[in-house]
C-alpha cells in the first residue's frame, strides 16, 4: 500500500479541490476556516481504511484503543469477506485490504457520519474531528508523531477538535463532514489502486470471472512500488507542492491578490 504521508497529503489535496467546488447544500465550506477543516478531515479519513490491520502505522495513532479497534475491524472485514467471496476468491487469514478498501465502506461511513452528526450535533462533530485529526497528524507529521508518542498525538487531536468544532455548524456541517470522510476513504483506495497490489474497490457487488473480490490495479509497467523511489522522490513531493499551493489559493482573497500581482507585473514589464 502507499505510505501514510502520501495518503494523508493526497487526501488534503483532494479535500481542498472539492471544497472549492462543493455546493453549500452538500456541505460546501463557506470560509477559509471551514475549507481547511474540511481538508483536514479528508486527510485523516484518507488513512482510515488502513485501520483494518493492527500492523499499520495508523493503528498506533491512539495507542491501545486504536490497536483494539484495528483488531476488531480486521476480524469484521475477514468475516465479511468470507461470507461474500466468490467461488474463485482465495481464502484469507486476515481482513486487510478487503471491506475498508471498497466503495461500499466509503459510502456507508460517510452516510453514517452525516446521520450521527445530524442526530447528536456537536458531540458527534467533536468525536469525528478527534479521530480524523489524530490520523491526519499521524500521516502529515509522521516524524513528530513517532518522536512524541500516541499520548501527545491524542492530546493534540483533542485540543484541535475542540478548536475546530465551530467550523461545521448546523445541518450543512453534518453533510460536509460525511462528504469529507467518504472522500478521504475513496482517495485512499485510489492511492492503493496505483500500486502493484491493487484494491477490490467494487467488491462484492460486481463479480468478474468467478471472483467478487477481484482487484483494480494499474498495468504492471505503470504500477508503483509502495515506499519506492518514485513515491519518495516524485509522487510525495509533487502532491505536497500541489496541496500547499491549493491551500494558499483557498485563503479568502488570495486568488484576487495573486491576479492583481500578476497584472501589475505584466504592466511593469
Amino acid at each position: 500500500m502507499v505510505m501514510g504521508p502520501t495518503h494523508a497529503v493526497s487526501g488534503a489535496l483532494v479535500g481542498l479541490l472539492v471544497a472549492d467546488v462543493l455546493p453549500p447544500e452538500w456541505g460546501g465550506p463557506a470560509s477559509t476556516a471551514e475549507t481547511f477543516a474540511f481538508a483536514a478531515v479528508c486527510a485523516g479519513s484518507a488513512l482510515l481504511p488502513d485501520l483494518d490491520t493492527p500492523q499499520s502505522t495508523v493503528a498506533r495513532s491512539f495507542g491501545p484503543v486504536s490497536q483494539v479497534a484495528a483488531r476488531g475491524i480486521d476480524n469484521l472485514s475477514l468475516g465479511y469477506y468470507t461470507l461474500t467471496k466468490g467461488r474463485r476468491d482465495r481464502s484469507r487469514r486476515g481482513g486487510h485490504r478487503t471491506l475498508t478498501h471498497t466503495a461500499l465502506f466509503a459510502a456507508l461511513l460517510g452516510a453514517g457520519v452525516s446521520m450521527l452528526v445530524a442526530r447528536f450535533d456537536r458531540v458527534a462533530v467533536v468525536a469525528v474531528l478527534f479521530v480524523t485529526l489524530g490520523l491526519a497528524l499521524r500521516g502529515l507529521a509522521d516524524g513528530w508523531a513517532k518522536r512524541n508518542g500516541w499520548l501527545v498525538v491524542t492530546a493534540t487531536s483533542a485540543v484541535l477538535s475542540v478548536l475546530m468544532w465551530n467550523w461545521f455548524p448546523g445541518e450543512v456541517g453534518s453533510v460536509g463532514l460525511g462528504v469529507a470522510v467518504a472522500l478521504g476513504c475513496a482517495t485512499h483506495c485510489l492511492g492503493d489502486a496505483v500500486t502493484k497490489e491493487g484494491i477490490p474497490f467494487l467488491a462484492p457487488f460486481v463479480p468478474w470471472r468467478g471472483e467478487r473480490w477481484w482487484e483494480i490495479k494499474m498495468p504492471g509497467f505503470l504500477a508503483i512500488r509502495a515506499g519506492g523511489a518514485f513515491e519518495l522522490a516524485i509522487l510525495g513531493p509533487a502532491l505536497t507542492i500541489a496541496a500547499v499551493s491549493m491551500a494558499v489559493w483557498s485563503i479568502d482573497g488570495a486568488p484576487e491578490l495573486l491576479r492583481e500581482a500578476v497584472g501589475v507585473s505584466r504592466a511593469g514589464s
